[in-house]
């Protein structure tokens, strides 16, 4: 009896994830992919590794949630879906949905709350033992105002459901909070306001098969995401050097925290801070899916490790697949830079060393990659190189007015 090859369902409101859709269908999968109408003719998707490529109607990526419903059963008169996949941490909760609405395994519309819900994973993180910075709810006025008597400012107020720095602001002040909360109105609720911590920011990439943490890598930002976003600078990440206590350190909480949350199977990008004033290191979100800003190809400059095609592998595995374990990894370092630039197309030409093993190609952008067995030369090049980007080609453009990742 011939065996029915599995069908993957991809939700990509953004465009990414090429090499997860072209990994599924070396698998042998029958890949289908769901994106926005807005990306018709502008994305550049790997046509040749999908079978079904469908369009849903958005506004600035979003899609309305019973419309997908809607979109998706129908397809599914046709089509026996048996994975939903979501290739963007916007895409999460729609993935859940249908999950739920066509009871598909994998995560369902509570346990996506972990990975998409900045007061849920606070919540679950907390109560499981890890360590997070002080937070409330920003909704009851008295438990607001004795958060702040309490733990002493600056705080910052963070959306629960936006992606890594978007819509974060800090705030002085009680007055400044609760006249802030009053401007939003029924959407306050949406907000959390949490200690502010100085600090160095910390991210693992990792994979998770059967529950478990199968491989996880540990790097630094230059400057705290936040701050990047906000003042506007060059962003940088490089790999922590291997066996140190603070690498370590970072890879066990992370297990922690995916543990806490409930990953079963697929990708995770994870942050913490080393705070300033104590030294100690504090849970600040997760997610359930690959890194943004090129993280992925950072990971696989200095490890030789395809997030993106790995992900895709344990996502198509049964239950007879052994657990997923990554192959020999490259024994090197690498580091990343990227910019907003003043011209459409910077030139990059003036970078030259060897080392150099990526460059970015994306209108008003430039980005590179350098990778060695030395980390002490990578953490050399990306100091120059960041030092040099902010001259040359920096351009600074607020957050509501930079183009969408």
């Amino acid at each position: 009896m011939k065996v029915r090859p599995p069908t993957i369902l991809a939700l990509a409101s953004f465009e990414k994830g090429q090499d997860f859709l072209r990994q599924c269908k070396q698998l042998g999968a029958r890949v289908l992919l769901l994106t926005s109408q807005s990306l018709r003719g502008v994305a550049k998707w790997p046509t040749e590794s999908i079978d079904g490529l469908y369009f849903i109607k958005d506004k600035d990526k979003t899609w309305e949630r019973e419309e997908t419903l809607k979109a998706v059963s129908y397809l599914a008169r046709t089509e026996l879906i048996d994975r939903i996949v979501a290739l963007d941490d916007f895409d999460l909760e729609n993935a859940a949905a249908l999950r739920e609405h066509l009871r598909i395994p994998g995560l369902g519309d509570s346990a996506t709350r972990h990975f998409r819900d900045k007061l849920a994973m606070r919540v679950r993180a907390s109560a499981a033992g890890v360590r997070v910075p002080e937070f409330v709810h920003l909704l009851h006025r008295d438990s607001v105002r004795a958060f702040c008597a309490t733990v002493p400012g600056p705080w910052v107020m963070k959306p629960r459901h936006l992606a890594s720095s978007a819509g974060i602001k800090k705030m002085h002040s009680v007055d400044d909070i609760l006249r802030r909360a009053d401007d939003l109105g029924d959407e306050q609720s949406h907000h959390l306001l949490e200690r502010y911590l100085p600090g160095n920011v910390l991210h693992v990439d990792s994979i998770v098969d059967g529950g478990e943490v199968r491989f996880a890598c540990a790097s630094a930002y230059g400057k705290p995401p936040l701050d990047v976003a906000h003042d506007g600078d060059v962003f940088t990440s490089q790999l922590l050097v291997r066996g140190t206590p603070e690498e370590q350190e970072a890879i066990a909480m992370n297990r922690e925290v995916l543990r806490a949350m409930g990953h079963v199977r697929g990708a995770s990008h994870t942050e913490f801070i080393r705070a300033t004033a104590d030294g100690k290191l504090y849970f600040l979100e997760t997610s359930a899916r690959v890194g943004g800003a090129h993280i992925a190809e950072l990971v696989d400059a200095a490890l030789g490790v395809n997030l993106w095609a790995d992900w895709a592998k344990v996502e198509l595995a049964d239950e007879d697949t052994p657990p997923y374990a990554p192959a020999p990894l490259r024994d090197e370092y690498a580091g990343i830079l990227l910019s907003l630039a003043k011209d459409l197309a910077p030139d990059s030409s003036a970078f030259t060393d060897p080392e150099i093993v990526w460059r970015l190609a994306k209108d008003h952008h430039i980005g590179l990659i350098v990778r060695s067995p030395d980390p002490k030369r990578v953490d050399e090049l990306v100091r120059s190189y960041s030092d040099r980007i902010h001259r040359d080609h920096h351009a600074y453009l607020p957050p509501q007015d930079r183009p969408t990742a």
